[in-house]
């Protein structure tokens, strides 16, 4: 028996961790100081794109992106319904319409030839771009997406919170990772408790088109510059302009040195993940009333969640919580959601992830959980399944 409750998700902290942080708050800087500009470089080299901008939160980012992009009042953009709510969000910031696109019933991602006919039959020029989602860790093929979205003049903004160090392999056999700018115009990165890298708070964005990079920085800071080459006129050291309506998304050099220490072992919580997903795989294959995650040979599954489908949802998730595994749904898709369905949104229109989200399960999945807390984890689900 295990005497502690077992959540879906948890953050590791370690020493190093904690000494990070301790010497950036003996330090000069508590913002805007050289941690910053230490996380953006590591974590843009990680991902293998040329910019990175850390930022407050993943949804600051989201909507950085948008505003980047040129999103306005009555602009269409398609999103995928089975994600949280900021992915949508960030288009109604700035004034935009969400168009949703129902997902794929394996992976769960945005589906390709559904988004292709949804292109087609609309009049060129009705959607301006695409929020994409690698989905639980899952990687998108981006390469096949940036193809349509060229074919119809549509921007692509990755939603990658869920998938730092995911990859697919393109149609050369190449790895392409997530967020690294090859195929999207921006992506976006979590640093929220649960995910990969935790800095309490806090995101990324990831791009390398330097126009965007320029945006993205002027926006996350109030719109204002001090750059001489950027201003208007220059009164003295001092000065500066606000040439923007922009925002104040910055992330603390706290959050960035926890950051940094954190994506040093980035690689060793995958590969822990990976050990966490294979034994469920083998735990579960054989048990007719258990769908579990599809992976495909051609991408490496980064594994944030570990989503299994059961008849009896509500069932097991009860029975979980009853013996301290708090498994967690992970969507409610956003169509269904009050705000979309006073948009015109309604029960029925995306029958594939409706169905998916009537027997969706988030199982523990984290890199400190150990064999131990898993083996009861999967005993409670087995059991429920068979009694």
């Amino acid at each position: 028996m295990i005497n502690k409750s077992i959540p879906y998700g948890r953050q590791n902290i370690t020493e190093e961790d904690i000494n990070a942080v301790i010497e950036t708050l003996k330090s000069d800087y508590l913002t805007q100081g050289p941690k910053i500009g230490e996380f953006e470089k590591a974590f843009a080299e990680y991902v293998g794109a040329k910019y990175a901008v850390a930022v407050n939160n993943a949804t600051a980012g989201l909507h950085l992106s948008a505003i980047s992009l040129g999103v306005n009042s009555g602009d269409k953009i398609i999103v995928t319904p089975m994600t949280f709510a900021a992915s949508a969000n960030c288009v109604r910031y700035c004034g935009g319409e969400v168009v949703f696109c129902d997902i794929d019933k394996d992976t769960y991602l945005i589906d390709i030839q559904k988004l292709e006919d949804q292109l087609r039959k609309a009049p060129r020029g009705t959607y301006k771009g695409l929020i994409l989602v690698d989905f639980a860790g899952y990687p998108l093929n981006l390469e096949a997406f940036r193809k349509l979205a060229d074919t119809y003049g549509l921007w692509i903004i990755e939603d990658a919170c869920h998938a730092p160090g995911g990859f697919f392999k393109d149609s050369e056999g190449k790895k392409q990772y997530c967020g690294n700018g090859n195929w999207a115009d921006v992506s976006v990165f979590s640093f929220h408790p649960v995910k990969h890298i935790a800095t309490g708070e806090g995101g990324m964005v990831t791009t390398n088109s330097k126009e965007l990079y320029d945006k993205l920085c002027l926006y996350r800071t109030h719109g204002i510059t001090k750059d001489p080459g950027l201003l208007s006129e220059n009164h003295g050291g001092w000065y500066y302009e606000m040439q923007e309506l922009g925002f104040n998304y910055r992330i603390t050099d706290f959050q960035a040195a926890l950051g940094v220490s954190q994506l040093k072992r980035a690689d060793t919580g995958l590969k822990r993940r990976q050990l966490i997903a294979r034994r469920y795989n083998e735990a579960f294959a054989k048990n007719n009333n258990i769908k579990i995650p599809f992976v495909s040979d051609d991408v490496f599954h980064a594994y944030h969640l570990y989503i299994i489908q059961v008849e009896d949802r509500l069932g097991l998730y009860n029975y979980l919580r009853e013996r301290g595994i708090y498994a967690q749904v992970h969507y409610v898709p956003l169509h269904l959601m009050p705000y979309y369905a006073q948009r015109g949104n309604k029960k029925g229109d995306f029958p594939v992830v409706e169905n998916y989200y009537e027997h969706c399960l988030s199982l523990p999945m984290y890199p400190t959980l150990t064999d131990e807390e898993q083996d009861y984890v999967i005993a409670n689900v087995l059991h429920f399944l068979t009694k």
